[in-house]
């Protein structure tokens, strides 16, 4: 089974990189001390250095919620990957809020993927369906479509250094949740994908992460289902005892 997984997306939170800092103060002891679990937090770009610095030498590391897939030019306000080594570890690519605000396709996502893991570091990739998707029962070949688009090129090795986050768009920040047998049943039918797409000694390597309103109160239920390995957290992430409480939840499976 692999290492859960808990990272905490702060999306364009705090307002400054002062309060920024004090969360991470905030998260460091208590998150810290959670054992049997990694733990990433992702700050706003201008706030990476600072919170790294906070976090120096606890076990909680630092992720990027984006990047560029060109490692340099002509792409103002872009941040390259370059730019992100020897600060993150991790990236998130493809969140919803960028595929369907911003306008990202399949093959910029999948392009990011692969400028991420050329440079070491671990994309986090996110793929979900919309509710209109869902309701049009079009939610599994969605997933499926986006999930094989994103490894596009990968190389076989290095499947297992993706992070695949299941968040369902109707569920991001709405505060309604999938329910634990659609959560189960959604990635489930990823790990069944990606036996199809490599084998199945890999896809069990895989971590699959559930995010969209994961929250303190549903973090148990969640750590309970059989293929979710770990959480994509967005607003839970901003309260300390919340994002602590939801590490301990999935501390519980290692």
């Amino acid at each position: 089974m692999p290492t859960p997984l808990v990272v905490g997306n702060w999306k364009m939170n705090p307002p400054s990189i002062a309060e920024a800092v004090a969360l991470a103060q905030a998260l460091r002891a208590p998150l810290g001390a959670v054992e049997g679990v990694e733990r990433v937090v992702c700050p706003p770009f201008v706030a990476l250095p600072a919170v790294a610095d906070a976090l120096a030498g606890s076990p909680i590391v630092l992720g990027a919620q984006n990047v560029h897939p060109q490692p340099k030019g002509a792409f103002t306000g872009e941040v390259s990957g370059a730019m992100l080594q020897g600060v993150c570890s991790h990236v998130i690519v493809g969140h919803s809020e960028r595929r369907h605000s911003l306008g990202e396709t399949d093959d910029f996502v999948n392009a990011k993927v692969l400028a991420v893991l050329g440079l070491g570091m671990t994309p986090v990739l996110c793929v979900g369906e919309t509710l209109e998707e869902r309701d049009a029962g079009e939610a599994s070949a969605v997933v499926e479509r986006q999930t094989a688009a994103g490894l596009a090129g990968v190389e076989p090795g290095d499947v297992t250094k993706v992070v695949l986050a299941y968040e369902p768009v109707w569920a991001i920040g709405t505060g309604r949740a999938a329910t634990p047998e659609t959560a189960q049943e959604m990635i489930g039918g990823i790990r069944a994908h990606l036996v199809r797409l490599t084998d199945s000694a890999t896809a069990a390597q895989v971590r699959l992460l559930y995010g969209g309103s994961v929250n303190a109160a549903n973090a148990a239920e969640l750590a309970a289902l059989p293929d979710v390995d770990g959480a994509l957290v967005g607003g839970a992430s901003l309260d300390p005892d919340a994002f602590v409480a939801i590490a301990r939840a999935f501390a519980t499976r290692a």
